[in-house]
C-alpha cells in the first residue's frame, strides 16, 4: 500500500482521521462553527502534515530511535511556525478565527501518529502522499461538520444564505454541544454506509497503514496476520497424515511385542 493513489484513498476513506480513527477531536469540535473555519483548519493541518511526513521520512535514517519523538516535535513545530506566519500575513481574518488552535497543531495526535506509524519507516514519496491523504480526510471531515453546523445554526454555508426566510436558526448548533451532535450524526451516517457496503461485499473496514511484513517486530496487536497465517492451515493439514501414520506404527510395534511375549 505504498502507491500514491492508495495512500490518498486510505487517508480520505479507510483511515479518515475524524470519522474512522477519531483523532484530533479538540480542533474538530472547537473550530467548526463554520465551513470556512473547518476548511481553513483542515488545509493548514494538511500542509504541516505533508511537509513533516516528507522531512521525517528523509531524515529517518539519521534520527536516533531513542530521541525520535522530540525530533518529530521540532520538525513539526518548525512547519507550524512557518504556516502561522503565512496566515498572519495573507489571511489575518482566518488566523484570528482559528486562534490558539494553530500553534496546537504541534501536538496534534494525527501528525505525531502518522510520523511514528508511517513516515519514520517508509520512503519519502509515499510518506508525502500519506500526509496529503490524511490531511485531505481531515479537511473533508472538518468542512462537513462546519457546513452542517453553519447551515443549521445560521441558515448559511460559506457565508451564503441557502435557507428560506422562514427558516428559524437552531442556535445550539453554533455552540459547543452542536459540535458533538453533528459529529455523532455524521459518524452514524458513515457507519450506515459501511454496513451497506459490507453486505454488498465491498467492505473497507480493514485499516491499511502500510504493512511491513515484519510480524516479529510488529506493534499492531490488532492485526489478524500476527496470529494467523494462511499457509499455516495447509501445513497443519499436511502434517496430520504423518501424525496418524506414527500412531499406526506405534500400534503395530505394540502388537509385535505382544506376539513375542506370547511365543516366549
Amino acid at each position: 500500500m505504498n502507491k500514491a493513489g492508495e495512500r490518498l484513498y486510505n487517508g480520505i476513506v479507510k483511515e479518515n482521521p475524524t470519522f474512522v480513527l477519531m483523532l484530533g477531536m479538540c480542533p474538530t469540535l472547537a473550530v467548526t462553527t463554520s465551513a470556512m473555519n473547518g476548511l481553513g483548519m483542515g488545509l493548514t493541518t494538511m500542509a504541516v502534515l505533508a511537509l513533516s511526513n516528507l522531512f521525517i521520512s528523509l531524515l529517518r535514517k539519521v534520527i536516533p530511535a531513542r530521541v525520535r519523538i522530540p525530533a518529530f516535535i521540532v520538525i513539526i513545530a518548525s512547519f507550524v511556525t512557518i504556516v502561522q506566519l503565512l496566515l498572519e500575513a495573507y489571511l489575518p481574518q482566518l488566523n484570528k478565527s482559528l486562534g490558539v488552535y494553530i500553534p496546537l497543531i504541534v501536538v496534534n495526535c494525527i501528525i505525531l501518529g502518522r510520523a511514528e506509524a508511517y513516515a519514520y519507516s517508509n520512503p519519502p514519496i509515499p510518506s508525502l502522499f500519506d500526509g496529503i491523504g490524511m490531511g485531505l480526510g481531515f479537511s473533508f471531515a472538518l468542512t462537513c461538520i462546519g457546513a452542517v453546523r453553519e447551515l443549521l445554526g445560521t441558515g448559511k454555508v460559506f457565508g451564503c444564505s441557502v435557507m428560506p426566510d422562514s427558516f428559524v436558526p437552531i442556535r445550539i448548533f453554533g455552540q459547543a454541544p452542536g459540535a458533538f451532535f453533528v459529529l455523532a450524526m455524521l459518524v452514524a451516517l458513515q457507519n450506515l454506509i459501511k454496513e451497506k457496503r459490507k453486505k454488498a461485499g465491498k467492505s473497507y473496514e480493514k485499516i491499511g497503514s502500510g504493512c511491513s511484513e515484519d510480524c516479529m517486530n510488529c506493534s499492531d496487536k490488532g492485526c489478524s496476520r500476527r496470529f494467523y497465517d494462511a499457509d499455516a492451515g495447509d501445513s497443519r493439514k499436511e502434517e496430520k497424515p504423518a501424525e496418524e501414520k506414527t500412531e499406526q506404527e506405534k500400534s503395530a510395534d505394540l502388537e509385535i511385542l505382544n506376539l513375542e511375549k506370547e511365543e516366549k
